[in-house]
């Protein structure tokens, strides 16, 4: 059994988007930002590594949270 993969035509298919830098700087300040707040746990507040790994690891999912809901709304154009 095959699949073939030229089911639609070339103008049919979605084309992707390309990234805006500006996004792109945006995720990498917040990659940097949840690993400081890693860091700030376990140096400064000394709470352990895995609480550390815990809480930046909340900050990270409620940060991808936020992107999904405004990726939602933004292409649902309100």
């Amino acid at each position: 059994m095959t699949v073939d993969q030229d089911v639609l035509p070339d103008e049919e298919r979605t084309q992707q988007q390309e990234v805006p830098t500006a996004v792109l700087f945006g995720y990498a300040a917040a990659a940097v930002g949840v690993f400081g707040w890693f860091l700030f746990g376990l140096l400064v507040q000394q709470q352990g590594f895995v609480d550390s790994v815990g809480e930046s690891a909340g900050a990270a999912f409620a940060l991808l949270l936020a992107v999904s809901v405004v990726g939602t709304l933004r292409r649902n154009g309100e």
